[in-house]
Protein backbone atom coordinates (compact mmCIF):
# COMPACT_ATOMS: atom_id res chain seq x y z
CA UNK A 1 0.00 0.00 0.00
CA UNK A 2 2.65 2.38 0.89
CA UNK A 3 4.50 1.93 -2.92
CA UNK A 4 1.44 3.23 -4.16
CA UNK A 5 1.22 5.96 -2.06
CA UNK A 6 5.01 6.75 -3.01
CA UNK A 7 3.82 6.51 -6.79
CA UNK A 8 1.23 9.40 -6.34
CA UNK A 9 1.94 13.03 -7.36
CA UNK A 10 0.00 14.39 -4.11
CA UNK A 11 -0.96 13.18 -0.57
CA UNK A 12 -3.44 15.68 1.15
CA UNK A 13 -3.69 14.68 5.15
CA UNK A 14 -7.20 15.59 6.25
CA UNK A 15 -8.62 14.87 9.28
CA UNK A 16 -10.47 16.02 13.08
CA UNK A 17 -8.07 18.26 15.23
CA UNK A 18 -6.18 16.46 17.56
CA UNK A 19 -6.28 12.87 15.58
CA UNK A 20 -2.51 13.33 15.40
CA UNK A 21 -2.71 14.10 11.43
CA UNK A 22 0.20 16.45 11.25
CA UNK A 23 2.84 14.29 12.70
CA UNK A 24 1.36 11.41 10.51
CA UNK A 25 1.91 13.96 7.41
CA UNK A 26 5.77 14.87 8.68
CA UNK A 27 6.43 11.13 9.60
CA UNK A 28 4.87 9.89 6.31
CA UNK A 29 7.25 12.58 4.41
CA UNK A 30 10.36 11.09 6.48
CA UNK A 31 9.19 7.23 5.28
CA UNK A 32 8.84 8.53 1.62
CA UNK A 33 12.43 9.77 1.69
CA UNK A 34 13.78 6.45 3.37
CA UNK A 35 11.68 4.58 0.43
CA UNK A 36 14.00 6.25 -1.93
CA UNK A 37 11.32 9.72 -2.53
CA UNK A 38 11.93 13.28 -3.15
CA UNK A 39 9.63 14.60 -1.14
CA UNK A 40 8.20 18.29 -0.56
CA UNK A 41 5.80 18.45 2.84
CA UNK A 42 2.87 21.67 2.72
CA UNK A 43 0.72 23.46 4.81
CA UNK A 44 -1.43 25.82 4.17
CA UNK A 45 -1.57 29.26 5.74
CA UNK A 46 -4.38 29.52 7.83
CA UNK A 47 -4.49 33.30 7.95
CA UNK A 48 -2.63 35.99 6.24
CA UNK A 49 -1.42 37.47 9.94
CA UNK A 50 -0.06 33.53 10.23
CA UNK A 51 2.75 33.86 7.64
CA UNK A 52 5.60 34.85 9.44
CA UNK A 53 4.52 32.75 12.85
CA UNK A 54 6.84 29.55 12.92
CA UNK A 55 5.32 26.15 11.87
CA UNK A 56 4.53 22.96 13.98
CA UNK A 57 4.74 21.07 11.16
CA UNK A 58 7.95 22.21 10.32
CA UNK A 59 9.67 22.29 14.05
CA UNK A 60 8.47 18.09 13.73
CA UNK A 61 10.82 18.08 10.24
CA UNK A 62 13.59 19.72 12.17
CA UNK A 63 13.33 23.13 9.99
CA UNK A 64 12.35 26.76 11.64
CA UNK A 65 11.08 27.74 8.37
CA UNK A 66 8.02 30.48 7.44
CA UNK A 67 6.49 32.04 4.71
CA UNK A 68 5.97 30.19 1.16
CA UNK A 69 9.44 30.04 -0.20
CA UNK A 70 10.89 26.49 -0.02
CA UNK A 71 13.49 25.08 2.39
CA UNK A 72 15.23 21.80 1.93
CA UNK A 73 15.01 20.21 5.44
CA UNK A 74 17.26 17.25 4.58
CA UNK A 75 18.57 15.31 1.10
CA UNK A 76 15.49 14.53 -0.52
CA UNK A 77 13.01 16.41 1.80
CA UNK A 78 11.54 20.16 1.38
CA UNK A 79 9.31 22.20 3.17
CA UNK A 80 7.35 25.34 2.42
CA UNK A 81 3.97 26.67 3.26
CA UNK A 82 1.33 27.48 1.16
CA UNK A 83 0.11 30.86 0.92
CA UNK A 84 -3.32 31.96 -1.33
CA UNK A 85 -1.96 35.18 -1.59
CA UNK A 86 1.32 33.60 -3.20
CA UNK A 87 -0.75 31.17 -5.39
CA UNK A 88 -2.66 34.28 -6.65
CA UNK A 89 0.49 36.02 -7.26
CA UNK A 90 1.98 33.19 -9.34
CA UNK A 91 -1.40 33.02 -11.23
CA UNK A 92 -0.93 36.58 -12.15
CA UNK A 93 2.49 36.02 -13.20
CA UNK A 94 1.10 33.33 -15.64
CA UNK A 95 -1.69 35.08 -17.28
CA UNK A 96 -0.29 38.60 -17.37
CA UNK A 97 2.11 39.65 -20.26
CA UNK A 98 4.68 40.95 -17.97
CA UNK A 99 5.77 39.68 -14.69
CA UNK A 100 6.42 43.26 -13.12
CA UNK A 101 2.35 43.86 -13.59
CA UNK A 102 1.59 40.82 -11.91
CA UNK A 103 4.27 41.99 -9.03
CA UNK A 104 2.46 45.68 -8.89
CA UNK A 105 -0.85 44.25 -8.92
CA UNK A 106 -0.41 42.25 -5.73
CA UNK A 107 0.62 45.00 -4.00
CA UNK A 108 -2.72 47.35 -4.66
CA UNK A 109 -4.36 46.93 -1.63
CA UNK A 110 -8.08 47.03 -2.96
CA UNK A 111 -7.05 43.83 -5.12
CA UNK A 112 -5.56 42.27 -2.24
CA UNK A 113 -8.34 43.15 -0.07
CA UNK A 114 -10.84 41.70 -2.94
CA UNK A 115 -8.35 38.26 -3.00
CA UNK A 116 -8.53 37.75 0.91
CA UNK A 117 -12.17 38.24 1.17
CA UNK A 118 -13.26 35.99 -1.39
CA UNK A 119 -12.92 32.33 -0.16
CA UNK A 120 -12.86 30.63 -3.53
CA UNK A 121 -10.01 32.81 -4.53
CA UNK A 122 -8.11 31.79 -1.42
CA UNK A 123 -8.84 28.09 -1.93
CA UNK A 124 -7.65 29.07 -5.62
CA UNK A 125 -4.38 30.30 -4.79
CA UNK A 126 -3.49 27.21 -2.66
CA UNK A 127 -4.48 24.89 -5.46
CA UNK A 128 -2.93 27.28 -7.91
CA UNK A 129 0.49 26.77 -5.78
CA UNK A 130 0.30 23.19 -5.20
CA UNK A 131 0.07 23.04 -9.21
CA UNK A 132 2.92 25.53 -9.75
CA UNK A 133 5.54 23.09 -7.03
CA UNK A 134 4.10 20.11 -9.31
CA UNK A 135 4.89 21.43 -12.97
CA UNK A 136 7.82 22.58 -11.72
CA UNK A 137 10.86 19.83 -13.70
CA UNK A 138 14.63 19.32 -13.82
CA UNK A 139 16.46 19.95 -16.81
CA UNK A 140 16.12 16.43 -18.05
CA UNK A 141 12.06 17.43 -17.85
CA UNK A 142 11.76 14.94 -14.54
CA UNK A 143 9.71 16.30 -11.55
CA UNK A 144 11.51 18.45 -9.27
CA UNK A 145 9.60 17.15 -6.60
CA UNK A 146 7.53 13.99 -7.53
CA UNK A 147 5.68 13.64 -4.51
CA UNK A 148 4.05 16.56 -2.31
CA UNK A 149 2.66 15.73 0.66
CA UNK A 150 0.21 18.34 1.80
CA UNK A 151 -1.16 18.19 5.32
CA UNK A 152 -4.43 20.09 5.29
CA UNK A 153 -5.08 22.28 8.42
CA UNK A 154 -8.83 20.90 9.10
CA UNK A 155 -11.21 18.87 7.41
CA UNK A 156 -13.19 22.04 6.44
CA UNK A 157 -10.04 23.20 4.24
CA UNK A 158 -10.25 19.15 2.64
CA UNK A 159 -13.47 20.45 1.67
CA UNK A 160 -13.21 23.67 0.43
CA UNK A 161 -10.68 22.19 -1.86
CA UNK A 162 -12.27 19.06 -3.00
CA UNK A 163 -15.53 21.74 -3.87
CA UNK A 164 -13.10 24.25 -5.28
CA UNK A 165 -13.44 23.48 -9.14
CA UNK A 166 -16.74 22.63 -9.67
CA UNK A 167 -17.41 26.67 -7.94
CA UNK A 168 -15.14 28.71 -9.59
CA UNK A 169 -16.11 26.55 -12.61
CA UNK A 170 -19.60 27.56 -11.96
CA UNK A 171 -18.91 31.06 -12.86
CA UNK A 172 -15.94 30.98 -14.99
CA UNK A 173 -15.91 28.05 -17.19
CA UNK A 174 -13.43 29.35 -19.93
CA UNK A 175 -10.48 32.11 -19.63
CA UNK A 176 -7.53 31.60 -17.79
CA UNK A 177 -9.19 30.95 -14.12
CA UNK A 178 -11.03 27.81 -16.27
CA UNK A 179 -8.02 26.72 -17.76
CA UNK A 180 -6.14 27.07 -14.37
CA UNK A 181 -9.36 25.29 -12.63
CA UNK A 182 -9.62 22.33 -15.10
CA UNK A 183 -6.08 21.54 -14.42
CA UNK A 184 -6.35 21.48 -10.89
CA UNK A 185 -9.43 19.35 -11.67
CA UNK A 186 -7.63 17.11 -13.76
CA UNK A 187 -5.15 16.62 -10.58
CA UNK A 188 -7.32 16.23 -8.09
CA UNK A 189 -9.13 13.72 -9.67
CA UNK A 190 -6.59 11.25 -10.61
CA UNK A 191 -6.65 8.33 -8.46
CA UNK A 192 -3.38 7.66 -9.66
CA UNK A 193 -1.57 11.26 -9.09
CA UNK A 194 -3.68 12.45 -6.14
CA UNK A 195 -4.96 10.47 -3.03
CA UNK A 196 -6.45 11.57 0.02
CA UNK A 197 -5.63 10.29 3.50
CA UNK A 198 -8.08 10.50 6.20
CA UNK A 199 -6.57 10.11 9.52
CA UNK A 200 -8.88 9.07 12.58
CA UNK A 201 -8.22 7.73 15.95
CA UNK A 202 -9.80 4.06 17.26
CA UNK A 203 -12.72 5.68 19.12
CA UNK A 204 -16.16 5.75 17.92
CA UNK A 205 -16.84 9.66 17.07
CA UNK A 206 -13.62 10.13 15.23
CA UNK A 207 -14.32 7.06 13.19
CA UNK A 208 -17.84 8.51 12.35
CA UNK A 209 -16.43 11.81 11.71
CA UNK A 210 -14.17 10.11 9.42
CA UNK A 211 -16.86 8.06 7.54
CA UNK A 212 -18.98 11.20 6.97
CA UNK A 213 -15.55 13.08 5.37
CA UNK A 214 -14.74 10.41 3.39
CA UNK A 215 -18.74 10.30 2.11
CA UNK A 216 -18.13 13.90 1.48
CA UNK A 217 -14.82 13.87 -0.19
CA UNK A 218 -16.01 11.43 -2.44
CA UNK A 219 -19.00 13.22 -3.45
CA UNK A 220 -16.86 15.62 -5.15
CA UNK A 221 -14.59 13.04 -6.51
CA UNK A 222 -11.39 13.21 -4.74
CA UNK A 223 -9.70 9.70 -4.55
CA UNK A 224 -9.36 8.39 -1.24
CA UNK A 225 -6.04 6.46 -0.92
CA UNK A 226 -5.87 5.42 2.51
CA UNK A 227 -7.51 5.57 6.57
CA UNK A 228 -4.83 6.38 8.75
CA UNK A 229 -6.08 4.69 12.51
CA UNK A 230 -3.94 6.90 14.50
CA UNK A 231 -2.90 5.27 18.30
CA UNK A 232 -3.67 2.11 17.91
CA UNK A 233 -3.66 0.45 21.74
CA UNK A 234 -1.55 -2.91 21.94
CA UNK A 235 -3.86 -5.47 22.46
CA UNK A 236 -1.05 -7.75 24.47
CA UNK A 237 -3.92 -10.56 25.07
CA UNK A 238 -4.46 -14.11 23.38
CA UNK A 239 -7.98 -15.19 23.95
CA UNK A 240 -7.30 -17.85 26.64
CA UNK A 241 -5.56 -14.81 28.51
CA UNK A 242 -7.97 -12.23 28.03
CA UNK A 243 -10.60 -14.66 29.31
CA UNK A 244 -8.38 -14.92 32.52
CA UNK A 245 -8.17 -11.72 33.48
CA UNK A 246 -12.01 -10.92 32.59
CA UNK A 247 -12.41 -13.64 35.51
CA UNK A 248 -9.50 -11.76 37.71
CA UNK A 249 -11.38 -8.66 37.18
CA UNK A 250 -14.74 -10.30 37.97
CA UNK A 251 -13.34 -11.63 41.26
CA UNK A 252 -12.14 -8.48 42.74
CA UNK A 253 -14.60 -6.16 41.33
CA UNK A 254 -14.40 -2.74 39.88
CA UNK A 255 -10.80 -2.17 38.48
CA UNK A 256 -9.10 0.24 36.35
CA UNK A 257 -8.04 -2.97 34.17
CA UNK A 258 -11.88 -2.94 33.32
CA UNK A 259 -11.22 0.65 32.13
CA UNK A 260 -8.38 -0.51 29.70
CA UNK A 261 -10.19 -3.90 28.84
CA UNK A 262 -13.49 -1.67 27.53
CA UNK A 263 -10.15 0.94 25.46
CA UNK A 264 -8.99 -2.30 23.42
CA UNK A 265 -12.51 -3.39 22.54
CA UNK A 266 -13.73 0.13 21.82
CA UNK A 267 -10.29 0.18 19.27
CA UNK A 268 -11.14 -3.06 17.97
CA UNK A 269 -14.60 -2.06 17.14
CA UNK A 270 -13.75 1.23 15.79
CA UNK A 271 -10.93 -0.72 13.45
CA UNK A 272 -13.80 -2.83 12.40
CA UNK A 273 -16.08 -0.80 11.60
CA UNK A 274 -13.74 1.68 9.60
CA UNK A 275 -11.93 -1.22 7.61
CA UNK A 276 -15.92 -2.47 6.62
CA UNK A 277 -16.96 1.10 5.76
CA UNK A 278 -13.99 2.99 4.19
CA UNK A 279 -13.48 2.64 0.38
CA UNK A 280 -9.98 2.56 0.86
CA UNK A 281 -7.53 0.54 2.53
CA UNK A 282 -6.52 1.04 6.21
CA UNK A 283 -3.22 1.79 7.87
CA UNK A 284 -3.10 1.27 11.46
CA UNK A 285 -0.21 2.89 13.40
CA UNK A 286 0.42 1.53 16.94
CA UNK A 287 0.54 3.63 20.30
CA UNK A 288 3.94 4.94 20.88
CA UNK A 289 5.20 6.42 23.88
CA UNK A 290 6.92 9.47 22.59
CA UNK A 291 5.85 12.87 21.23
CA UNK A 292 7.65 15.30 18.86
CA UNK A 293 10.12 15.24 16.66
CA UNK A 294 10.91 11.53 18.18
CA UNK A 295 7.92 10.31 17.81
CA UNK A 296 7.44 11.67 13.78
CA UNK A 297 10.89 9.18 13.72
CA UNK A 298 9.20 6.40 15.30
CA UNK A 299 6.48 6.15 13.05
CA UNK A 300 8.55 6.87 10.07
CA UNK A 301 10.72 3.64 10.91
CA UNK A 302 7.44 1.65 11.52
CA UNK A 303 5.57 2.57 8.41
CA UNK A 304 9.09 2.21 6.80
CA UNK A 305 9.79 -1.44 8.14
CA UNK A 306 10.41 -4.18 5.18
CA UNK A 307 7.10 -5.86 4.60
CA UNK A 308 6.89 -9.53 5.66
CA UNK A 309 7.55 -12.22 3.21
CA UNK A 310 4.68 -13.91 2.27
CA UNK A 311 5.02 -18.01 2.17
CA UNK A 312 6.12 -17.87 -1.68
CA UNK A 313 8.74 -15.34 -1.08
CA UNK A 314 12.54 -17.52 -1.56
CA UNK A 315 13.71 -17.20 1.98
CA UNK A 316 16.52 -15.23 3.27
CA UNK A 317 18.79 -17.63 2.70
CA UNK A 318 18.69 -18.01 -0.99
CA UNK A 319 17.84 -15.73 -3.65
CA UNK A 320 16.52 -13.43 -1.13
CA UNK A 321 20.36 -13.00 0.37
CA UNK A 322 21.31 -10.79 -1.75
CA UNK A 323 18.86 -7.83 -1.52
Amino acid sequence: MLDALWERRALLVSGKGGVGKTTLAAALARAAVTAGRKVLLAEVEVAPEDKDVPSPLAALVGTRASGAHVTEVSPGLSFVRLSPIEGQRLFLQDVLPIRLMADAAMRTRALRRFLEAAPALREMGILYQMLHFIRRTRPDGTPLYPLCILDLPATGHALAIAALPDTLLSVMPVGPIGRAVREGLTLLRDPHLTGALLVTLPEPLPVSETLELSTAIQRHRIPIAAGVLNRMPDNPFSPDGRAAVERLLDTHGPHLGQRALGRLDRARDAQARLAGNLPAPLLTVPELPVTGRELVERIATYLARPTPASPEAPSPGRAGARS
